[in-house]
Order: structure tokens, then C-alpha cells, then sequence
């Protein structure tokens, strides 16, 4: 509860007009999120084209406007196991019209195992979008999963996080929530 407090408050003094400046998002990196590598300045965000599982062709550009936590996952990983269930509780809770969790399947996932770990852990609150190919995930230096990261309204990379996390977690709102109270540049 205190911890929960100490958050909150961090978030409200930090959030002005300078709230995704990269020394407010490391002033609220706390517990797990003392992991997030915070950029100090925005990255450009790959452009590569991925899918979903009905063959429809996206970019990340069709989230324009929304902070994004894009993460790459795989149906192998355990610990995108671990974390998938915490995305579907972030977007479920956070997701609307000014945030989304973006979750793209590294590599080949088997259609087969794929639709039993979207139905064991009860992922139904995500999109299913695969980059079969790892166009994206290549443009993004995404070596091997999990990897996850903050994009910016703009569609800019903020901040990157390697390995799995809890990111339903008060620590990963709350930095989450400082980006999306940042005034678009």
C-alpha cells in the first residue's frame, strides 16, 4: 500500500510538462522496471509490415497517436509465458483510445500452438499479429524474445525493457502512464 502511495505521488509531481523526460521516467523506475533502459532521446520505431492471423498486413503506424507497449513474444519462451497474461491484464485495464499493447509473435509460432496458448492463458483482450519473417523484430534489434518497448504518440521508441516483466505491475503504470501524460513534440 505504501509502495502503491510512493508511486502515485512520484507519477503526480512528475507530471507536467516534462513528464516523459528521460530523468522523470528514471526517477520512477522502481522494483522490476529498474530494467527499463530509458532513451535519452525518442528512437525511431521499425517500419516493417507484419500480420495478423487472418493474413491482414499492419504497420505500426496503424497505432499513430496512442503510446504503445510493443512486445515481441514467443509461443516457446517461458518467459513470455510468464508475462502474456500480465499484457492482457495492462490492456484491459489501460487499452482505449490513448494506449494499446501491441504483442507481435517472433519468428515462426505453429498456428496449432499458438491458438492453444492464446486459449490456456486466456489471452483475449490482445491481438494476434506475427512477424513470421522478423522483418520488424530485425529492424528493431530484437534478437531473441522478450523484448518489449515504450513508443511515444509519435511512434518513437522511449524505452526498452529485455526479458519478461510483470508490466500489470503499479511500477510499469505508472511509467506508462508518464508517457502518455507527456505533451506530443
Amino acid at each position: 500500500m505504501f509502495r502503491s502511495a510512493l508511486l502515485y505521488a512520484a507519477l503526480i509531481l512528475g507530471a507536467n510538462a516534462a513528464s516523459a523526460d528521460p530523468a522523470t521516467l528514471e526517477a520512477l523506475k522502481l522494483g522490476e522496471m529498474k530494467r527499463l533502459a530509458v532513451h535519452a532521446e525518442p528512437k525511431p520505431a521499425g517500419s516493417a509490415d507484419f500480420t495478423d492471423r487472418d493474413g491482414a498486413v499492419h504497420n505500426l503506424a496503424d497505432w499513430q497517436g496512442k503510446v504503445v507497449l510493443l512486445n515481441f513474444w514467443q509461443v516457446s519462451c517461458p518467459p513470455c509465458r510468464e508475462e502474456m497474461p500480465a499484457l492482457n491484464t495492462l490492456e484491459k485495464e489501460m487499452g482505449g483510445e490513448d494506449f494499446a499493447v501491441v504483442p507481435v509473435a517472433y519468428g515462426y509460432n505453429h498456428p496449432g500452438g499458438l491458438a492453444r496458448f492464446i486459449s490456456k492463458y486466456e489471452i483475449d483482450a490482445l491481438p494476434v499479429l506475427l512477424d513470421p519473417d522478423r522483418k520488424l523484430s530485425a529492424e528493431m534489434g530484437v534478437m531473441a524474445p522478450p523484448v518489449t518497448m515504450i513508443l511515444d504518440r509519435e511512434g518513437r521508441e522511449v524505452a526498452r525493457f529485455i526479458g519478461g516483466a510483470d508490466w500489470a505491475s503499479d511500477e510499469a503504470k505508472a511509467i506508462i502512464t508518464a508517457v502518455m501524460d507527456a505533451p506530443s513534440s
